[in-house]
């Protein structure tokens, strides 16, 4: 039995599977914390925070209509 995942959550997996901040080198293998997502609905944003040094990563999707 599978279980559906959106593309947004296999997307998020995509990138917890690579938590090394580009700031200080730290691999986070944490699988709580990770990277949260938020949308504004033609934007989905990607952010980590380093728990070592604060950086930020982020990775954004700009979603466009079709016409």
């Amino acid at each position: 039995m599978s279980v559906y995942r959106s593309p947004f959550e296999r997307l998020r997996q995509t990138y917890e599977a690579d938590q090394i901040c580009g700031a200080c080198g730290h691999q986070d293998t944490d699988t709580e914390g990770g990277w949260r997502v938020s949308t504004t609905g033609s934007r989905v944003q990607y952010q980590f925070v380093c728990p070592v040094c604060d950086a930020v990563e982020t990775r954004e999707l700009r979603l466009e209509r079709r016409r």
